[in-house]
């Protein structure tokens, strides 16, 4: 599948956190993120974090299949947030294409998927699942 490449700006969108259904939290303000890393490390969680655009077509495309997987496993934790919102944010996770996703355990990366492979990232999700299961 195609990559949408991101068009990094400011944008003056409204900060609230909300839910973009299932269990995915929609991050936009850079307290809320911190917020939810320390809620994941203080309960031993894994953050899973999707980059993307409201634009963007391939960040549609997946977004069923990202709800669904944070129902899937709900010992993980859900995150989406968008480059536009939060450009400098997603600068700091060198973000250059959308939808990218950051798989981080202690507040750390462990590893990363760009673009909207369905198939790799139910692989990476179910491998997260069971290590996250054994910690």
């Amino acid at each position: 599948m195609g990559q949408c490449w991101t068009r990094l700006r400011n944008c003056k969108g409204h900060h609230k956190r909300r839910q973009i259904g299932g269990k995915v939290q929609s991050i936009s303000k850079e307290d809320i993120w911190e917020e939810k890393l320390t809620e994941a490390r203080k309960n031993d969680k894994i953050v899973v974090v999707k980059f993307c655009a409201k634009w963007c077509k391939n960040c549609k495309e997946i977004a069923t299949t990202y709800r669904e997987l944070a129902d899937k496993y709900p010992t993980l934790v859900f995150l989406s947030v968008d480059v536009d919102e939060m450009t400098e944010f997603s600068a700091s996770f060198d973000i250059k294409a959308t939808p990218t996703f950051y798989f981080l355990r202690s507040g750390q990366p462990m590893d990363k998927l760009v673009g909207a492979n369905k198939v790799e990232l139910r692989r990476k999700l179910a491998t997260i699942a069971e290590l996250s299961s054994r910690m």
